[in-house]
């Protein structure tokens, strides 16, 4: 049984041979295709490298082809509207609605298990107030910033030139300039295809000084002040680490290095292009926050901002206890989710390393209380932001606005295919290739970009009306509820700890904090006496 394919088609092979040779030439048509079927089935007869088609050959393929169709026939056949992840179909359906601004009203009552654990929901009041047209915007802008900037309280979030397509690009920033929000570079530099339709931008600066290095891979004074002074760029931000893959660098290899990356990323061609782990022009959280003010100076008092996932908590109060000693403040910090990623990473990153928006938020937003600067900072939230809700209940735990990727990417016409490490995106997105990217029409998708945000906008007033408030500013935690059980249900200043302002620097002795609190030093991203302190908290 285990060769019967291989037999059959060599068997029909000099069957078609034998009555072309004695009877009609006729029977040689079949060989077209019995040909190249025999001569696949010797190979995988002799071939080692695959031990089922060697076992079975020419049957043993057909589990490859089963493999390839496999994500296709789950997403459209075998899922439920809630069961796929990142996005379900719930979640997607939402999202191209919007953008094609369709109605998305959900007929007969929600799929969602509400009884289930984890299961959220806002508290609406009784008495509703009236919705409000004005958007909602947030100022951002510290004691030292000269040159504030409002936002929206929903903007594109990181995505780099390279790892979406050209017309991706001018698509989201076209959709940015027509809704009056922001359109995040990424740190692949500031493209051509960022500027030319006018929408405003966040510049991000990576561990690679993209656009901004000298020949070295240092960074660049000169470069930076010469592209942070555009216009078009309303503020900057400081890549620490990302979500999908916090710590993890990167190389794009020569071979895919262009002329036309070549000049945005500042980068020779011919050579792999290195992104570093970590962050060369400062070590400590103390040269964090010089480069934060050499950048703020370089840019003429433009918002300067950093972006990171939450990993190790001493490392980011050692960043706050910096602040509080050199006075020099940044004015934002985006909070990514460990679930975030728009870019491809090895699995255990996307899977097991980082930490999650919600707790990460919480934990950002608590550390600038209790060191008494959150009024002084602006936070952002990114990770997983698709519905008017899950702003609202981010903006409620500690956030001033939220960044939004893989939304927008669906929003000009992602369909999840979990391809954009290949460069073949079927629909455009997340390829180089001009063929693949030639689908995507950037006048349509500029449209729906608008449209995704507008839409979620008016629900999110529509939300913010309900719960009897006027600005999505005034949520608190206890307008969220989660249940933790199908007993325990409590809202999110109830399940979580909240600091009060300069708790941290009054002693504070709550377990989540004190430790990372007493091990932070502003000259270090090092713990300092962690072994002893660590003993000392788990002896008592």
């Amino acid at each position: 049984m285990r060769y019967s394919a291989v037999i059959i088609v060599l068997a029909g092979t000099l069957l078609c041979l034998l009555l072309g040779v004695l009877r009609d030439s006729a029977w040689y048509i079949p060989l077209v295709v019995l040909g190249p079927l025999s001569l696949l089935g010797i190979w995988d007869l002799t071939q080692t490298k695959h031990s089922i088609c060697r076992n079975y050959p020419l049957l043993g393929r057909l589990r490859f082809l089963q493999e390839m169709i496999r994500p296709e026939i789950h997403q459209y056949y075998v899922e439920s509207d809630l069961d796929g992840r990142p996005y379900n179909r719930d979640e997607r359906s939402l999202i191209y609605e919007r953008a094609k601004n369709v109605s998305g009203l959900k007929p007969f009552g929600t799929e969602m298990d509400v009884y289930g654990d984890e299961y959220e929901w806002l508290d609406h009041s009784i008495a509703p107030r009236p919705k409000q047209d004005e958007p909602f915007r947030i100022t951002v802008g510290g004691p030292d910033c000269k040159q504030p900037y409002s936002c929206s309280v929903l903007n594109i979030s990181a995505m780099s030139f390279g790892a979406i397509s050209p017309n991706a690009i001018e698509a989201l920033n076209r959709g940015a300039k027509k809704g009056n929000f922001y359109h995040c570079t990424g740190e692949g530099g500031l493209s051509s295809y960022h500027l030319k339709n006018g929408g405003d931008l966040v510049w991000q600066i990576g561990t690679g000084y993209f656009g901004c290095r000298d020949q070295n891979g240092a960074f660049d004074p000169g470069l930076f002040r010469e592209q942070a002074l555009t216009p078009q760029v309303k503020m900057i931000e400081i890549k620490i680490s990302q979500g999908a893959k916090p710590g993890h660098g990167g190389v794009l290899p020569a071979a895919k290095i262009t002329p036309e990356i070549a000049r945005t990323r500042k980068i020779p061609m011919g050579r792999d292009c290195i992104s570093p782990p970590g962050h060369t022009t400062f070590d400590s959280p103390r040269g964090l926050c010089e480069y934060v003010k050499q950048l703020r100076e370089l840019s003429d008092g433009k918002p300067i901002g950093f972006k990171l996932c939450v990993g190790h908590r001493h490392e980011f109060l050692a960043i706050c206890k910096a602040m509080l000693e050199t006075g020099i403040l940044p004015d934002f910090i985006t909070v990514d989710g460990g679930e975030g990623g728009t870019g491809a990473a090895p699995n255990e990153f996307s899977d097991s390393i980082g930490t999650p928006l919600k707790m990460g938020l919480m934990f950002v937003h608590n550390a600038l209380v209790g060191c008494g600067l959150r009024d002084k900072i602006r936070i952002a939230a990114s990770g997983k932001v698709s519905s008017a809700f899950a702003i609202a209940r981010n903006l409620a735990i500690g956030a001033d606005w939220c960044n939004a990727a893989r939304g927008f990417m669906m929003a000009v016409g992602c369909i999840q295919a979990q391809s954009c490490h290949t460069n073949r995106c079927p629909v455009g997105v997340a390829t180089q290739d001009p063929v693949r990217q030639r689908a995507l029409d950037v006048g349509d998708k500029g449209e729906r970009t608008y449209h995704f945000h507008h839409n979620t906008m008016e629900t999110l007033s529509e939300i913010v009306a309900a719960a009897g408030i006027d600005h999505p500013s005034e949520f608190r935690p206890y307008h969220i509820h989660i249940a933790l059980s199908r007993t325990n249900v409590k809202n999110y200043q109830e399940a979580h700890p909240f600091l009060q302002s300069g708790e941290l620097l009054k002693g504070c002795q709550h377990p989540d904090f004190k430790t990372h609190w007493d091990i932070a030093s502003a000259e270090s991203f090092q713990a300092q006496g962690a072994d002893v302190k660590i003993q000392e908290e788990l002896a008592t």
